[in-house]
């Protein structure tokens, strides 16, 4: 019986990388570095979880001898690089930069009028989490989520599934009572492996993706309910015996 649904933030809730890409390339301008990332490299980048991951890859790949020094500059100089471009994320976010994608909205409340529990599960930052949904939905948006982990209570990143573990275990539900949504194949490995059927919207980064094992795979939310999610739920069995 359906429970609950998870959402992944970045891609998933909305569709935010080309303004987490601009993010990026602006906090390596401000620091002075000649790094600056094209749509196809961070797309490429995007198969390593978690932003200052995402940053050392890069630095590691131009810099094959890169080794921390006493005192820990490099990782000052990737977090220095990431707190800039978090900031410069929220305040496009206030600023109206991004929005849900479609569905995703009406499919929660949807959800929460039927008695569903939401939760998140993101390797994000909380501070993206916030402006994203605080924009979205208003002040009050983390009464609408019974649990949420980010990459502060969940620091393995994806496709590790310990955020979705972590989420499961604050809701006390069973992966088979719940629904994870997702949008790359990092995230679905992530889902899959803590038990969750996952119903994939791939973006224009992650629609190469494969997404075997999906539950589904759809253009966005607007063309799923929760009567749909309750009948592709309870044909899995038969669909997996299939396969």
């Amino acid at each position: 019986m359906l429970k609950a649904l998870i959402f992944d933030v970045d891609g998933s809730l909305a569709d935010t990388e080309a303004l987490h890409l601009d993010a990026f390339n602006h906090a390596f301008a401000e620091e002075g570095l000649d790094w600056n990332w094209t749509p196809e490299q961070y797309t490429q980048l995007l198969d390593i979880s978690g932003g200052k991951e995402r940053m050392l890859h890069h630095w590691r790949s131009i810099q094959p001898d890169l080794k921390e020094l006493q005192g820990g500059a490099v990782r000052a100089t990737i977090d220095r690089l990431h707190e800039i471009k978090t900031a410069f994320y929220e305040n496009a976010v206030n600023g109206g930069a991004v929005s849900l994608r479609p569905g995703v909205l009406a499919l929660m409340n949807e959800a929460l009028e039927q008695g569903l529990a939401l939760s998140i599960a993101t390797t994000t930052s909380p501070v993206n989490v916030a402006a994203l949904l605080r924009h979205a939905i208003g002040a009050d948006w983390r009464m609408n989520f019974v649990a949420m982990a980010d990459a502060s209570s969940a620091p393995i990143k994806k496709p590790h599934p310990q955020v979705y573990l972590r989420v499961l275990g604050d809701m006390g539900l069973p992966a088979d009572a719940c629904i994870a949504f997702e949008d790359s194949a990092n995230g679905l490995r992530s889902a899959m492996g803590a038990g969750l059927s996952t119903v994939i919207t791939p973006t224009s980064f992650t629609r190469h993706h494969r997404f075997q094992g999906a539950l589904r795979v759809v253009p966005d939310l607007a063309v799923v309910s929760v009567s749909r999610l309750r009948e592709w739920l309870a044909a899995e069995p038969a669909q997996r015996a299939r396969a």
